[in-house]
């Protein structure tokens, strides 16, 4: 891809990483189908993939999990997903954890993403030659709660995380749409 979009974590201060993983997706492969949209002229199933990560930062007490798509013809990328809140003890997400509020651990929900929903909606990128990155973070976060509600932008997710992430684990997955 000829100059690409920043990843929007470039501009943030740097911080410590750990280990994220998928059994689902490869980092740097492209998104499987079944992570895909169903609607907009695509057919996946639209299934938050599986999600595993170790080594968070002594000091963190929560973790936030989202996914942004950097390459979206926005100028601001387009968030798929963020899900706050979820409890220190949790390690792994399993695939469709991204369905609702119900599949998420206890205290942790989901606030808008850009498709106006609560949840993890996939990649439906527009038409052209081009594959998108599809960036999943996790964020160890150095309290109990971010004070946000399910109405919260990302945007405003990503203005508490500045204040609040005391290290980030991320892969990049890719995914172009077939043309017809």
């Amino acid at each position: 891809m000829a100059n690409p979009a920043p990843n929007p974590f470039d501009f943030l201060p740097e911080k410590p990483s750990f280990e994220l993983t998928s059994d689902d997706v490869a980092a740097g492969a492209a998104l499987p189908e079944a992570h895909v949209f169903n609607g907009f002229g695509f057919d996946g199933a639209n299934r938050s993939p599986h999600l595993r990560w170790s080594g968070a930062p002594e000091g963190t007490r929560s973790f936030v999990v989202n996914v942004v798509d950097p390459d979206a013809p926005t100028g601001s990328g387009f968030w798929h997903w963020v899900a706050v809140n979820l409890p220190v003890t949790t390690t792994e997400l399993p695939a469709g954890a991204g369905a609702s509020d119900e599949t998420l651990p206890r205290g942790a929900f989901h606030v808008r993403n850009d498709y106006s929903r609560h949840g993890y909606d996939g990649p439906a990128p527009a038409a052209g030659p081009v594959s998108h990155r599809y960036i999943f973070t996790v964020h160890a976060v150095d309290v109990d709660a971010l004070e946000v509600t399910s109405d919260t932008s990302a945007a405003a997710v990503g203005f508490n995380l500045y204040f609040h992430t005391l290290a980030r684990a991320q892969f990049v997955a890719e995914y172009a749409r077939k043309e017809s």
